[in-house]
């Protein structure tokens, strides 16, 4: 009872907070007292927990310095014209009849690159949202073309923060996760782009002349349209235009990105990745922007502000300090780890979790267990780390099982998060974009994806049921000796934690 009114009334805080539209830093340390005035009541030793807490922070540690070339690498890319020559020429292929799906497009290649759904959505979010609306697209579809694109790559670039994180937690080989995210997100992305190609397609009935009702839809669709442009976004019309006139759009800013790409490809340490690439954007600040080192060395830490107010609108940001909210998440929530881990506090909730893994199957559990974390935490990042200490017992401690548990934590988690109205995983990058909350609605391969990993899950799990069902009925003499179910163990003899880790 104690351990529920404790996690209420740190959700409550946090609730608090993204409501009143406060940091959540203040939040989670409160969680840190909350947390570590259980462990008293409970008789834990407050230097243990501490001890505790202080080597679950500095494990996160390695995570932490990525972060950190990560703002430096975003920023860089910014004044360095790598984003500005990406979205200048990619929004040119843009027409009234493929808007939806070409957003769809544009946003994913982008968040791939950067590896950030809030910096995707800022820069190629908010032109493709200001062009579709321009010609008449449906807010609600094109909000969630691009919801959904900006978190394709934040799942699967390699200089993605839910990715290194994930990475962090499992102790796994990156480039081999995001291979696995690949083929299990293969279908989902293409079932997205039939979805947005068939609401193009009926747009455009809509539009050419049709009658009745979709006439009428047409109609609310283009006044709501005109309504949602935003004063900075309906002055946008010349992207290249706006972009050449900041920036020397040569094809040389192209290389930080390429090295990204080719690099990746090689599989290359992610960190020595993004040295390559920031030293590159260096090169082209300096030899092809002309800029002063006091001025590269000054965006290195605030981020990148451009003198004209319609760029600054669309690229400014990055650098060292655009991450310390994310790393703070980390390392705080990294001490709630080794708090729980001192204090039991979650045991109970861990064996619930496990007894439905034993029914639905790791992978179930693991979607039902992020679907109710990202209720609770209101951020993708304390999703993924609530996710992965709450679904642990699910998985075994070799390769192959903590494989299993950074795929199924990517596929859960990092984009369950975002559908959630109240977490800022989603409505940040909408109202960056100016988009309405109904778009949650329709990022497809947000909610495809997860659906289409359990939907696979259960077929896997009765075919192997058929099979040793079948093989028990041919070899009476191999069939499974009879147990008991663990929660009907659990009433019978009741709850014991276990003693030590």
């Amino acid at each position: 009872m104690l351990e529920a009114g404790t996690m209420l009334l740190f959700c409550a805080v946090l609730f608090a907070s993204v409501a009143l539209g406060w940091s959540i830093i203040p939040a989670l340390f409160v969680g840190v007292l909350l947390f570590m005035g259980y462990g008293l009541v409970r008789r834990c030793s407050l230097r243990a927990m501490a001890s505790r807490a202080a080597g679950s922070v500095r494990s996160a540690g390695t995570v932490v310095v990525a972060f950190v070339l990560i703002g430096v690498l975003t920023s860089l890319w910014r004044a360095s014209g790598t984003i500005a020559f990406i979205v200048a020429h990619s929004t040119a292929v843009i027409h009234a009849a493929t808007v939806i799906p070409l957003s769809f497009l544009l946003c994913s290649a982008m968040s791939v690159l950067v590896g950030s759904s809030f910096a995707s959505a800022a820069t190629m979010g908010t032109i493709c949202m200001s062009l579709g609306l321009s010609m008449q697209a449906n807010p609600v579809m094109l909000g969630g073309a691009i919801l959904a694109g900006v978190y394709v790559g934040d799942r699967c670039s390699p200089v993605s923060t839910s990715a290194l994180l994930v990475k962090q937690l499992t102790h796994t080989n990156l480039f081999n996760t995001i291979a696995r995210m690949l083929s299990t997100g293969a279908v989902p992305f293409v079932l997205s782009c039939v979805v947005y190609v068939a609401a193009a397609v009926v747009e455009w009935l809509c539009a050419s002349g049709g009658s009745g009702f979709g006439a009428a839809s047409a109609a609310a669709t283009a006044g709501s349209a005109r309504a949602a442009v935003s004063t900075n976004a309906s002055s946008i019309t010349d992207i290249g235009g706006l972009f050449s006139s900041a920036f020397d759009l040569h094809w040389l800013t192209l290389v930080p990105a390429l090295l990204v790409i080719v690099l990746a490809l090689l599989r290359v340490d992610v960190r020595l990745l993004m040295l390559a690439s920031i030293a590159a954007s260096v090169a082209v600040c300096v030899g092809v922007q002309h800029m002063e080192w006091a001025e590269l060395l000054r965006l290195l830490i605030f981020g990148y502000h451009a003198q004209n107010p319609q760029v600054a609108a669309l690229l400014d940001g990055g650098g060292i300090l655009s991450m310390l909210t994310v790393m703070a998440t980390v390392c705080i929530s990294s001490a709630y780890a080794g708090i729980f881990a001192e204090t039991r506090m979650l045991a109970r909730l861990q064996q619930v979790i496990e007894m439905l893994g034993h029914r639905i199957g790791a992978c179930g559990a693991t979607m039902i267990t992020a679907t109710c974390a990202a209720a609770l935490a209101c951020n993708q990042t304390l999703t993924i780390m609530l996710t992965h200490q709450l679904c642990g017992g699910l998985y075994g401690d070799d390769e192959s099982e903590r494989s299993a548990q950074a795929i199924d934590l990517e596929d859960s988690a990092v984009v369950i998060a975002p559908l959630i109205p109240w977490s800022i995983a989603g409505a940040v990058p909408l109202a960056t974009i100016n988009a309405p909350t109904l778009s949650l609605a329709a990022a497809t391969f947000l909610y495809l994806l997860p659906l289409s990993r359990m939907l696979a899950s259960a077929v896997r799990r009765r075919s192997g049921f058929r099979t040793r069902h079948r093989s028990q009925n041919q070899n009476p003499g191999l069939a499974i000796p009879h147990r008991p179910k663990p929660m009907l163990h659990m009433f019978a003899h009741g709850f014991h934690p276990k003693s030590g880790d």
